[in-house]
Formats: structure tokens, sequence, C-alpha cells
């Protein structure tokens, strides 16, 4: 599988920063016309960082990346992070016959509907669905074919009915 640019689209599942030591390059991304992401907790912990000043949290969560930048580093970061507060939390996108929902954490509900209201917290945190399927105690989500979630550091992709972490 080869990726082309001027047909392709890829589509994060969050965290674009505080995976790695290239967070300012992964936000950069969002320029690229071929991408789209939703917004993962990180984002949501820097913006809220950046808004009341009080960088704790994000720091013991990957931010220190930010705070070790230079100042002209950080404007152009600073640009991107801003971006991040229009990331969606959720994006349906239709690939053949197929309905695709793509999620940091989890859909908080059995039934899927576009723009149904959910827990924008659950959204971004919840590890409850996929503990309950690997307890084996959960079962597929109604109203599409595929859900995508990341936020949960796995070994490798998990399947369960038609959810898909990676």
């Amino acid at each position: 599988m080869r990726f082309d640019p001027w047909a392709d689209l890829l589509i994060s599942v969050g965290d674009l920063i505080d995976r790695g030591p290239q967070s300012a390059d992964c936000l950069g991304l969002l320029r690229c016309r071929w991408f789209r992401a939703v917004r993962g907790n990180h984002e949501q912990m820097a913006l809220e960082a950046l808004e009341s000043g009080d960088m704790r949290l994000w720091q013991m969560n990957g931010g220190d990346w930010y705070v070790k930048g230079d100042a002209r580093q950080r404007a152009d970061v600073d640009r991107l992070l801003a971006h991040c507060r229009r990331l969606p939390l959720i994006i349906e996108v239709e690939c053949g016959k197929a309905r695709h929902v793509i999620a940091h954490a989890d859909y908080p509900a059995p039934v899927y509907r576009w723009q149904q209201p959910v827990d924008p917290q659950r959204v971004l945190w919840s590890r409850h669905r996929l503990s309950e399927h690997l307890a084996g105690r959960h079962g597929a989500i109604a109203g599409a074919d595929h859900f995508w979630f990341g936020h949960t550091p796995l070994q490798a992709r998990y399947d369960h009915d038609n959810q898909h972490y990676i």
C-alpha cells in the first residue's frame, strides 16, 4: 500500500503531542491538506494549561517539550495549538459502503448517531469500554461499521467487534 498525498487522507486518533521527541513536527501535520485529526486528551491538556497558566498536569504527562522549547519554536507551536481548539472530537468518514467513526478514546454511547451529544471527557479520556472488552464483557456499538480509537498505549492493534484500538 502506498500513500498518495494527492488522493489519500490520513486521519489521526489524536495525541499528536507528548508521545515522543517530535511533538512540534507532529503538530505541523495540521498544515497538510491530506491530514485530519480528532482532538486527543494531550491536546486538551495543552489547551487547558496554556489557558490557565498552570502547566503542572501537562508537564507531568509529557508537556515538558513545550516548556523547554525556544521562544521562536514556542510561538509557532502556540499557533498550531490554537488550531487544536477547532479539532473535532469525532470524525465520520464513508469509505466504500462502510461508515467509519474516529474518536480519541471512546464513543460513550451504545448507538452512534452523527452529532449526537456525548460527554467530551469520556471521548477524550475513557478506557472503560476497552477494559470491558479485555474482560470479555462488551459488545459492538451500533450505528456505524467501524470505530477507531487511540489513547491507550498497546503492544499491537486490538480489534473487538466493530472497534479498533490502534
